[in-house]
């Protein structure tokens, strides 16, 4: 690995990432916000999220303990989650539609890392940046960072297996991931918010019906360039031997 082209892309990234950290926002910024949630819900995901940041934890020390090189390609992939997940579009009420950026470390590392690089990344928002929450960080981490990147992780396996072209296959990754990651948002909103008349799958077609509106346009958006990050990557042998 070239540690110079890793150090100056990552450097080159930073500023923007700063800036885009800097930028005013409301409280309600981004995934589903602080007490929106009800307590019961809000524990709920959090016990389902830990088991997953426990294996997410195992999973970066086998990384770092296999090659101690890939922390650069690690510290990327978290800026990067951080940076396109801060990135938001108004969209149902105690949420909004954003990109989650999770695509990248997927291809690069599997889903599994995902938990701790999501989760650090929801962390810092709601600490800074008042977007999402402590008390819902479990139930964002469950969609963001647990089954996005699951589906998104199985989308790359079979797009490799059937042989397609391997930006169709990164497209393919990142575009479910953010997708599905809305799906569960909208299911986690019907539970907690059931329709009066059709219940909690009423509430969850409504909820992800509205969120398609922006969500569908962000992860085309996202997908496009998760490839051409990829490619800048390949381009520069920073990508570990695995991930072709």
């Amino acid at each position: 690995m070239k540690h110079g082209s890793g150090l100056s892309l990552l450097a080159r990234a930073l500023p923007w990432a700063i800036a885009l950290a800097l930028l005013p926002a409301p409280v309600m910024a981004m995934h589903i916000m602080e007490g929106f949630l009800p307590p019961y819900w809000a524990l709920s995901w959090w016990v389902l999220f830990i088991p997953f940041l426990i294996l997410g934890l195992r999973r970066l020390g086998e990384i770092v303990h296999d090659d101690s090189h890939q922390k650069v390609l690690l510290a990327l992939c978290a800026a990067f989650i951080f940076v396109l997940s801060a990135l938001k579009m108004p969209s149902v009420t105690g949420s909004c539609s954003h990109p989650t950026g999770v695509g990248l470390a997927i291809i690069l590392f599997g889903f599994r890392i995902v938990s701790v690089l999501g989760g650090i990344a929801l962390l810092f928002q709601a600490l800074l940046l008042a977007h999402g929450g402590l008390t819902t960080l479990g139930a964002n981490g469950m969609s963001m960072a647990v089954l996005g990147p699951l589906v998104g992780y199985l989308i790359w396996v079979a797009a490799n297996r059937l042989n397609l072209r391997r930006d169709v296959a990164v497209f393919l990754c990142a575009f479910a991931a953010d997708l599905f990651t809305y799906a569960v948002t909208s299911l986690q909103l019907g539970l907690a918010f059931p329709d009066p008349q059709t219940g909690i799958a009423g509430a969850s077609l409504k909820f992800l019906g509205i969120f398609c509106l922006t969500q569908v346009p962000i992860a085309i958006a996202e997908g496009l360039l998760t490839v051409l990050i990829y490619d800048q990557l390949t381009k520069r042998h920073l990508i570990p031997a695995g991930a072709h």
